[in-house]
């Protein structure tokens, strides 16, 4: 079993398959992609460099490339060519200035305004969907039933022009995945996260309640949506198709409704990326708990950002109990608290924690999900997780 690339330690991992070592592959690494100035490329080189394994994400635009989904990775989001856009700044009667955006489509207008902050990162513009609008709105930009027809508009297959594009991006990506032997991976998919921008979180919970045959055709809707960007980056081929869910775990929804209105389009996208034959990631690391089973039975490969402290309702050994023998888990150490700011005793106490409760098989060790602050402190832990990782994962690694 010796000499596995990175790539085939990782999907071996992810098929619960053995392997030489277990694999330690970053969620997101962004400090390390600052220094390297976006280079995917680079970061690849630089994390084997580090002993790390390795993850190649598809298509690679940057969060600034993408002023009207930031926090959405992948295809470019495109409106129907017959939207109109229109957006001001305006100071209210109380003094405080509000940024209005209004999209004119064939079937009636969308609206939303935000109240601006010191913090807010989009100058006078705003994004589409975007994590930061969301507390800030005064008028969310879906508010029922009446919206729907309208927001077609607004989810509009990827262009010619973007499958192209993507085509061109995935030959060199996939070449430079098998040059250096790891995994490449794309996506994101996109449910509730896309509702929650779209409606407000608040709004979305109590919609959730009140009208669950709206939220329920809104999530159609995006399902249909999302599976045309599938196809796209399915036809990569990509190894792992990742699916993003920080929103869908029992902190904003409850299980009955993920049962109802979530479980069954999950499943037909799991089953889509299993036609092509990709496995399939699922993001989520809060509120995991009751939904475990949920995930089981979708039939998902992996679940990514499993979070000991962050997370809310995270178990991991039941997770590791009810999961390993079907899915692979991909976590176990908090990045902001533990690798951010713990000391060497706490970091490596962590990442023990984590191969003991969830290795060795069927197990990729990371920080989750992100680390972000670039001080002393966050590479000298970088370090000790890392070493800590070579020294109990299976035997030292040279």
């Amino acid at each position: 079993m010796s000499g596995l690339s990175s790539r085939e330690r990782m999907l071996r991992a992810i098929r619960r398959q053995e392997t030489d070592h277990i694999p330690c592959c970053f969620m997101s690494f962004a400090i390390l992609k600052k220094r390297l100035n976006e280079d995917w490329f680079d970061v690849a080189r630089q994390e084997l460099a580090m002993g790390l394994d390795s993850m190649l994400f598809i298509p690679s635009a940057s969060r600034g490339s993408r002023p009207d989904h930031p926090d959405l990775r992948g295809l470019p989001v495109r409106l129907h060519p017959d939207v109109k856009i229109k957006e001001w700044r305006q100071k209210s009667s109380d003094g405080y200035d509000y940024l209005y955006k209004e999209y004119e489509t064939p079937v009636g207008k969308l609206s939303t305004h935000i109240h601006l902050s010191e913090d807010w990162p989009h100058g006078d513009h705003i994004p589409f969907i975007d994590d930061y609008q969301v507390p800030r709105a005064g008028k969310p930009l879906v508010n029922g039933p009446e919206d729907l027809p309208a927001l077609e508009y607004m989810l509009f297959p990827p262009k010619e022009e973007d499958i192209l594009q993507f085509r061109q991006e995935s030959i060199k990506a996939r070449a430079f995945s098998q040059e250096q032997g790891i995994l490449l991976s794309g996506g994101w998919g996109v449910g509730m996260d896309m509702a929650n921008w779209l409606c407000g979180m608040q709004n979305l919970m109590v919609l959730a309640i009140d009208q669950p045959e709206f939220v329920d055709q809104l999530l159609e809707k995006i399902h249909v949506w999302n599976k045309q960007r599938m196809e796209v980056v399915l036809s990569a081929p990509v190894d792992l198709y990742i699916r993003r869910a920080w929103y869908e775990g029992c902190d904003f929804i409850t299980p009955r409704f993920y049962k109802q209105s979530i479980l069954p389009r999950l499943k037909a996208e799991v089953d889509l990326a299993h036609e092509h034959g990709v496995l399939f990631g699922y993001i989520c690391s809060s509120g995991t708990k009751p939904m475990l089973d949920f995930y089981k039975e979708a039939g998902i490969d992996v679940l990514i950002g499993i979070d000991p402290i962050q997370g809310t309702h995270t178990d991991m050994p039941l997770m590791k109990a009810k999961m390993g023998d079907s899915t692979c888990l991909w976590g176990g150490v908090t990045a902001a608290i533990t690798v951010e700011r713990g000391t060497e005793q706490e970091v490596r106490s962590g990442v023990r924690n984590a191969i003991r409760t969830l290795g060795p098989g069927g197990f990729i060790l990371a920080p989750v999900d992100n680390l972000t602050v670039d001080e002393p402190i966050t590479w000298q832990n970088i370090g000790i997780f890392i070493d800590e990782w070579k020294r109990t994962s299976g035997g030292l690694i040279t």
